[in-house]
């Protein structure tokens, strides 16, 4: 943890020649105008071939349709791992306190602790939430579940707001710091672009209401074998 892209329209104008005399278009400058109008089109044409919809924008639009919180939601997707299950009570609870959805809140506990309320970063981040010790106030204890849940979602749900309810910006701003959210992708991090590489589909899996996920599971034999056996052994997990 802390540590959408914007597309601009741009509507071309062009002053209009007229015969101040008349009130409408001349002859002599009709031919011009049209050919001004035909230059316009044929360059906004190739605009657009050139620059398609970036791929990044096209998943946002995905991702959006699936960042809001179902307010009716009991439980949390079956595809997230047992060590996250086991504190499946406790992230509805904290979802509905922090109005999110639970399902966001369990793929952030997935990849961030697989669920071991002790985990801690070499960069010092620390409990289920990886939540960095600048947030915490003097008198917490950062390894308490509820209070690292309370901290972290903090963030994740002003994360979300600055994203606009994209759940996949969400989790950029999350991992790389809130002003990740309106810059560019290519200058994030490679870590925070694995984050939203494994996040986002595994989110998007946990809502469609899927029983297994193959994201999921790539995350977890590249990244989480370790992360969630060192839970399994703090939570008593066979």
């Amino acid at each position: 943890m802390p540590r959408a892209r914007t597309t601009k329209e741009y509507e071309p104008t062009a002053a209009t020649p007229y015969n101040e005399g008349s009130g409408c278009l001349s002859g002599f400058t009709i031919i011009p105008f049209a050919v001004i109008f035909i230059s316009v089109f044929l360059a906004s044409v190739a605009w657009n071939f050139v620059n398609p919809l970036p791929v990044s924008t096209q998943n946002n639009l995905i991702v959006d349709v699936i960042s809001t919180p179902d307010s009716t939601s009991r439980n949390i997707s079956p595809i997230f791992r047992p060590e996250v299950q086991y504190w499946a009570d406790s992230i509805v609870n904290w979802a509905s306190a922090s109005s999110l959805d639970p399902n966001l809140v369990a793929t952030v506990m997935q990849i961030e602790s697989c669920g071991d309320p002790r985990a801690k970063s070499s960069a010092g981040a620390m409990g289920l939430f990886q939540v960095m010790p600048f947030h915490f106030h003097a008198s917490d204890n950062p390894y308490d579940p509820g209070t690292n849940a309370v901290r972290g979602l903090a963030y994740l749900l002003r994360s979300l707001n600055t994203a606009n309810g994209n759940a996949r910006l969400a989790m950029a701003g999350y991992n790389g710091g809130i002003s990740v959210i309106n810059r560019g992708e290519y200058t994030w991090s490679a870590q925070t672009k694995r984050y939203v590489y494994f996040g986002a589909p595994i989110y998007q899996d946990a809502s469609s209401g899927v029983e297994s996920s193959n994201a999921l599971k790539e995350w977890y034999t590249s990244y989480g074998v370790s992360l969630c056996r060192q839970a399994a052994k703090r939570l008593g997990l066979p």
